[in-house]
């Protein structure tokens, strides 16, 4: 009897002694290197494809959402490699496409035309779902802010903007400013949304979080952010002119027979056919045009009259 226990205090004893031991070796332990044995590692690298990018106004994630069925679309009807890739500025965006990074930009007016000074030349513009080829941007006011209710009452207050190359979130809204005689220096402050992409989203938020006074954003705008925002807090106090809208610009020397069959699959795109509805709906436009530089003379028009062609 006595055998039996002291037999099974032993094997209850090894037991716990292996329960409570580390697996494996303990951080002390030595690890053995064999240098004599190597594998070369070759990392991994992205295949050849046709860079497109849409110029960073929302979030990548919008980004993305907005494009994909229309970049889907182009692969299968060109069979051509297209790959979007996601530029974090506006600045980055005409830097890639000067560089060669880009091949095709999505971009708007104001953009289109610095790139325009780098050799890119517009071949299409987007049909908004206005059923206009043009765009118009807009001031906007939270809606209890007794303060502002008419252009003139913008005198003083802070002014939040997209962005130094937004057309519609500044530089429209400026011109409107401008016609009406109040200038930059009239206001208390003009910031421009912080940080990388979803300018848009972030100059309503600031606005409707009471941190400024007015902001200016794209037509279009509220929408994408309904959902995300209390909009009955919104009030727009007024819109732009139209102008030109939306450009598809290829980068200097690329090969004309890639824009001749991207144009033609986009100009394809048929906004009364189901499939196809959806990829035009998804990338907010009603259908795709042929566009000329000249296009986008009321743009240069503007610059010049603001003075920010210097």
């Amino acid at each position: 009897m006595k055998r039996t226990t002291f037999t099974a205090a032993l094997a209850f004893a090894l037991l716990l002694a292996l329960c409570l031991a580390p697996a494996g070796c303990s951080d002390d332990d030595p690890v053995r290197v064999d240098l004599s044995k190597r594998e070369d590692l070759v990392a991994p690298r992205l295949t050849e494809a046709i860079t497109y990018a849409y110029l960073p106004q929302y979030s990548h994630t919008i980004s993305y959402q907005r494009h994909r069925q229309l970049l889907e679309y182009l692969r299968k009807t060109t069979g051509l490699p297209l790959r979007q890739i996601f530029p974090d500025t506006f600045e980055e965006h005409v830097k890639m496409v000067e560089r060669g990074e880009i091949d095709i930009s999505y971009s708007n007016p104001f953009v289109y035309v610095r790139l325009a000074k780098a050799g890119a030349h517009a071949f299409a513009r987007v049909i908004e779902p206005s059923g206009e080829p043009n765009f118009r941007g807009q001031i906007i006011a939270r809606a209890d802010n007794a303060a502002v209710n008419s252009l003139e009452d913008c005198r003083g207050k802070r002014w939040i903007a997209v962005d130094p190359n937004s057309a519609g979130g500044y530089l429209f809204p400026l011109g409107l400013f401008y016609d009406h005689g109040i200038r930059l220096s009239d206001f208390e402050t003009v910031d421009f949304a912080p940080g990388p992409g979803g300018k848009q989203e972030k100059v309503v938020l600031a606005v409707h979080a009471g941190v400024y006074d007015i902001g200016t954003i794209r037509k279009g705008t509220l929408d994408v952010v309904a959902g995300k925002v209390d909009l009955g807090a919104i009030r727009i106090l007024a819109e732009t002119r139209p102008y030109p809208g939306w450009v598809y610009a290829a980068r200097e020397g690329l090969d004309p027979s890639v824009i001749e069959a991207i144009s033609t699959a986009m100009f394809a795109l048929d906004k009364d056919t189901e499939e196809q509805r959806s990829i035009l709906n998804a990338a907010g436009m009603t259908g795709i045009i042929p566009a000329r530089d000249a296009d986008y003379d009321p743009v240069r028009e503007l610059i010049v009259k603001l003075g920010l062609d210097r």
